[in-house]
Order: structure tokens, then sequence, then C-alpha cells
């Protein structure tokens, strides 16, 4: 099978501090380091380094012809990145001692996604793929739409979380995958617990304590593995892109959370986003798998 990841791609800019700024403070970075990045980008090479095939769905400017360079270096399809008008993406990514990060995205290319884009990658898709989707570009509509005509699965990692953009995509999610944060932002919205959203399946990462996955009103708590977190940008990129590899690959959920949560703690040890996402090779060699 295929994930189609209509995903952003963007150029990162890490600025390693001593502490995360309050408002009004000016600090001095200690470090500073450019990357691909994008939670689109990363989590296609998340699932490529998974070992499942992956074909990106995406746009950047002249300014980011490297970044689709960069993903076919990594496994991922680019066929369908597209290169137009305006500047790609940007993330200013601010990283403390502690690992914990903040983040100011420029949307850029992104946001300029037509369905004449989206609609020739998926021409080409077949029943029982994956489309995955964030909330960092647009389409996502049309995207969702256009793949439960074709008899694809949709997968949704709810971030940035937008209320608005969860209800527009209400009835045509199979698996939905946001944070603790995500969770409780997302049920205030709608006062409705997660577990009542009208979604088989939800995935709510925990950070340090794992994840929960809810499927109707059942409920499953999987443990982290231990880990050393220097930083923990990308992470849950990490876990949603394994977690959907692992489900194309047959894996069945437990074991696509167990694989995924694998990779996470591999990926909280290390600085950096899609280009240090570590492969399945190296997760077997680290579990002895």
């Amino acid at each position: 099978m295929m994930i189609w990841n209509l995903g952003s791609i963007n150029i990162d800019a890490f600025f390693g501090v001593t502490h995360l700024p309050a408002p009004g403070e000016t600090l001095v970075a200690q470090s500073f380091s450019q990357g691909l990045g994008g939670k689109g980008a990363n989590m296609s090479v998340a699932a490529a380094r998974a070992a499942a095939p992956v074909s990106h769905i995406g746009a950047i400017g002249a300014d980011g012809r490297w970044t689709r360079e960069r993903l076919m270096e990594y496994g991922v399809d680019v066929p369908h990145i597209h290169q137009i008008e305006v500047p790609t993406g940007l993330a200013n990514i601010v990283v403390d001692a502690e690992g914990e990060n903040t983040i100011i995205l420029l949307q850029g290319a992104n946001g300029q996604l037509t369905d004449a884009m989206i609609g020739a990658a998926l021409a080409e898709a077949s029943p029982g793929d994956f489309v995955l989707m964030q909330n960092e570009t647009n389409g996502q509509v049309y995207a969702a739409q256009t793949a439960r005509s074709l008899g694809l699965r949709v997968a949704y990692a709810a971030a940035p979380f937008e209320a608005d953009a969860v209800a527009e995509l209400a009835g045509m999610i199979d698996i939905m995958i946001l944070n603790a944060v995500e969770a409780a932002q997302l049920e205030k919205a709608t006062g409705k617990p997660v577990s009542e959203q009208g979604i088989r399946d939800v995935i709510v990462t925990l950070g340090a304590e794992g994840c929960k996955w809810i499927k109707e009103s059942q409920q499953q708590v999987f443990d982290a593995y231990p880990a050393q977190a220097v930083d923990t940008t990308g992470a849950g990129d990490t876990f949603t892109g394994y977690l959907i590899a692992g489900l194309d690959r047959g894996l069945g959920m437990e074991g696509a959370i167990d694989l995924a949560l694998k990779a996470a703690s591999l990926m909280v040890a290390r600085h950096g986003t899609a280009d240090v996402i570590p492969d399945l090779k190296e997760i077997q060699d680290q579990f002895g798998l």
C-alpha cells in the first residue's frame, strides 16, 4: 500500500537557549542550526524510515528546492511537491537546556496548495492506501472528501490544533492523533469527550507517559520507553509517521503503537527534526528486534 501525505515542508531554524524566553525578554542564543522540517516533512521521513512507501503532497518556494532533494534522499516520493512563487514555510524553533521548545511558524507555500495539485496525486492512489494530513497546509477537506470517494483511509494529526478544522473533517477521519493538550482543547471546544467525537480510532500522545488508544468506549494505555530527552521537537511527528507506517505494513494497532513509541524514544534523545529521525534498523538494533 502507499501513504499519501498532504503535509507541510519547512526550513527549520533552531536556536539553543538556556531557558525559554518570557514575554518581553531578549535572549542570546548559544547555538544555531538549520535543517529540513515541517510536521508533514517529518512524518514523511519517519514513514519512509519505517520502511513504508510514502508520497509527499506539498509546495515549496525557490528557496526550498533543497528540501525536496533532501526528502528524496530519505526515500520519500517527491513528484507531487510543487515549486510555486511563494517562499517556503519557515519555523523558528527555540530549544532550552531541558529539551523543551517553542515554535513560531510562517506558513508560506504550505498554504497555497490547489485542489488540482491534491487531486492529481490522489488520482494515483489505490483503495486501502492511507491519506495522512496535519493542520500546517490548506486543502484538508478536499483531500479527505477525495480520499473517502476513492476508498482510502484517512489519518489526521490535529496539530497545530484548530477546533474548526476538526469540525470540518467530521465523519471523514478514520484515525486521529493528537497530544494531551490538543485533546483537552478538543473536548472543551465540542463539549464532548474524545471517545465521543465519532472517530473510530483516536491516539492521544502523553509525552514521557506514553500514549493511549481510544476505540469507541474502550481505552488502552501504552507506557513510553525510557529515554534521556534533549529535544522534544519532532518526536510527535516521528511517532505519527511510524504509527501510520506500521499500520500500512499490517502490524495492527498495538504493534504499530509499540513501534512508534520506540521510534519516539530514540528521537527525543537527538537534536533536530527530519534530518535525525531514526530508521527501522536503528530501532531493531536498539531494542533487539
